[in-house]
């Protein structure tokens, strides 16, 4: 099963209680927490923050990643390339796949952003398909939300290709990601403590929390 921290450096930092001047030193050890515990992948989603400065901090996290834990810049492939990151993920309105495909080097992660059933087939060469918005969330609380039915939709759509799903998600939920056959979760709010010390502590133990209630649902879901 796939977990994937998505970051957000305001609301983490925030949560924490720190000063805008402390907010890029915590995601740094919120990285640093979940590639300790073998996370698959890392979004880096800080969209306010201009490119040159985005390449630098994406730059300083690559050190934490791993053969397992490969890190991710959200929608900017000029930055992702700069800072040899390990992928980009696509908005749903961005610049297709199979375009990045042909400028990106071997090996190069490609994540995108879907919404609807409509966005699948023009989305087959991702590595792997977030589909969203499962369940509501504080950013977004006027959508139309997919719950199980709807990612159970896209999971079908998909045929085999990977699907976590994203937005409002945490523990409670995966019995929901199980019973639609989603190949894993993706969350902001779920790797943000709730206040305190040990951000990389706190997030260790959620991502193998998560990773163990997500293999365990996963497994009574096929008996």
């Amino acid at each position: 099963m796939i977990l994937c921290l998505v970051t957000d450096r305001r609301r983490l930092g925030e949560a924490l209680g720190l000063p805008r001047g402390r907010w890029v030193e915590a995601l740094r050890s919120q990285v640093e927490g979940a590639c300790r515990a073998g996370i698959d992948y890392i979004q880096v989603r800080e969209p306010d923050i201009e490119a040159g400065q985005l390449v630098e901090l994406v730059r300083s996290l690559m050190p934490f990643a791993s053969r397992q834990t490969r890190i991710l810049v959200n929608d900017r492939i000029d930055v992702a390339l700069a800072a040899k990151a390990s992928g980009v993920h696509l908005k749903e309105q961005s610049i297709l796949p199979s375009e990045v495909r042909r400028i990106a080097p071997p090996g190069f992660v490609i994540g995108c952003s879907v919404h609807g059933v409509s966005a699948v087939s023009a989305r087959k060469s991702a590595d792997l398909l977030i589909a969203g918005t499962v369940r509501p969330t504080a950013s977004k609380p006027a959508v139309e939300y997919l719950d199980e039915d709807g990612l159970r939709r896209i999971v079908a759509a998909a045929a085999g290709q990977p699907v976590l799903g994203i937005g409002g998600l945490d523990s409670d939920s995966v019995p929901l990601l199980a019973a639609s056959g989603a190949a894993g979760m993706a969350a902001v709010g779920a790797f943000i403590p709730s206040g305190g010390d040990g951000v990389a502590e706190f997030v260790q133990k959620r991502v193998n929390d998560l990773r163990f209630a997500l293999v365990s649902a996963s497994r009574g879901n096929l008996r």
